[in-house]
């Protein structure tokens, strides 16, 4: 642990780091490709939307069935000719799904299963759901989704600026395209804790954002009235910076998630669980990514195309040449440009070394040298 907090102190002061800026296609690349497989994902498979959406009938058993999860699967398929959910509750209780059926075909259903299951028809209970709530429910969430990046963008572009606004918004349609299109390759139900889990993960995904975002904030202030590090130098340095405050709030907040999805869902069998919790785990992650490898790169590429950033970048680049670089006593943190000088000597992002002719005669009761 001290190892990393060291790590984290270093990262913070520009004595160490990555260079994400300068390999920020191979980010790009990575993301698309993930991208594409999300599409493809909802595109060949689809959605596997839950009962609340499509409407149609839960029935659940008495307690303490002894018939399994996929034989009463198999009685349910079998009477209705449709798609069933089966899940065995904590008391044994059975909890079957059937969507798509009216209510003449419900009770046909219950009389099947109350047979192939060997209990008393009156006590299976039958409930309808109809497909009118489910839509109510997509359609409020659509609204809440398109409210949200709406007022994000506007709020981004007064608090920082146009640039960052765009990039935070390719990083959420980025997140939210991963986790849907994971659904749909995994085949999880989608249910309203789905979206509820989806809306969710928006939110945290902003904040990793924007705490990278208020560092480069505070560190291009009056940018162009110094040559010593160019903008994408800068905000590899701020990405550095928050680099282990990014992934210790993302581990710490995966922890529990993975507890529910994993042991809750896949261990105890509470599928309910699996709902809610995978749009949490990938959205956790897809945003914690982002953040650092999407949304800061990003910025970077839309700020070097000022012209006032390019004649920064020619002067940066200009004073190295000529020899009027950092001292190269820290390690280098930089951020290369692919269309910079290929002779120029990379920057040096952390604190300056003083020689030792200015730190001569210092921790004297005189301050003089001798």
């Amino acid at each position: 642990m001290s190892k990393l907090g060291n790590l984290g102190a270093r990262l913070h002061h520009g004595e160490a780091g990555y260079d994400f800026i300068k390999n920020r296609w191979i980010w790009y690349g990575v993301s698309i490709l993930i991208t594409i497989a999300a599409v493809l994902g909802l595109g060949v498979r689809g959605l596997h939307m839950g009962i609340e959406f499509q409407g149609g009938a839960v029935f659940t058993t008495p307690k303490n069935m002894t018939a399994s999860v996929s034989a009463a699967e198999g009685y349910a398929e079998s009477a209705s000719g449709h798609d069933a959910i089966v899940q065995k509750l904590g008391d044994g209780t059975l909890r079957i799904q059937v969507a798509g059926i009216d209510t003449k075909e419900s009770d046909r259903i219950k009389d099947r299963l109350a047979d192939d299951l060997q209990v008393d028809g009156e006590q299976i209970n039958a409930e309808l759901v109809g497909p009118s709530w489910g839509e109510q429910i997509a359609d409020k969430a659509w609204q809440g989704l398109g409210i949200f990046l709406f007022l994000v963008v506007i709020y981004l572009a007064i608090a920082f600026e146009w640039r960052m606004a765009v990039a935070a918004f390719v990083a959420l349609i980025h997140d939210i395209t991963i986790t849907v299109g994971t659904y749909a390759l995994v085949g999880f139900e989608v249910t309203p804790g789905t979206v509820i889990g989806l809306l969710t993960i928006l939110g945290y995904s902003l904040y990793d954002t924007v705490v990278v975002f208020d560092s480069l904030k505070e560190q291009t202030r009056d940018i162009t009235k110094q040559t010593r590090w160019t903008y994408s130098e800068i905000a590899n340095r701020s990405i550095n910076g928050t680099l282990v405050r990014s992934v210790n709030t993302t581990v710490v907040a995966l922890l529990p998630v993975a507890g529910l999805l994993f042991i809750g869902g896949g261990v105890l069998g509470a599928g309910m669980l699996n709902d809610i919790s995978l749009s949490l785990f990938v959205g956790l992650a897809a945003g914690a990514y982002s953040s650092i490898f999407i949304a800061t790169p990003l910025v970077a590429d839309l700020k070097e195309r000022e012209p006032a950033m390019k004649s920064l970048r020619k002067r940066v680049l200009a004073k190295r040449a000529h020899g009027g670089g950092e001292s190269q006593d820290t390690p280098p943190v930089t951020a290369g440009y692919d269309d910079g000088p290929k002779a120029a000597a990379p920057a040096v992002v952390g604190p300056r070394n003083q020689s030792a002719s200015r730190s001569r005669g210092r921790g004297r009761p005189s301050g003089k040298r001798r």
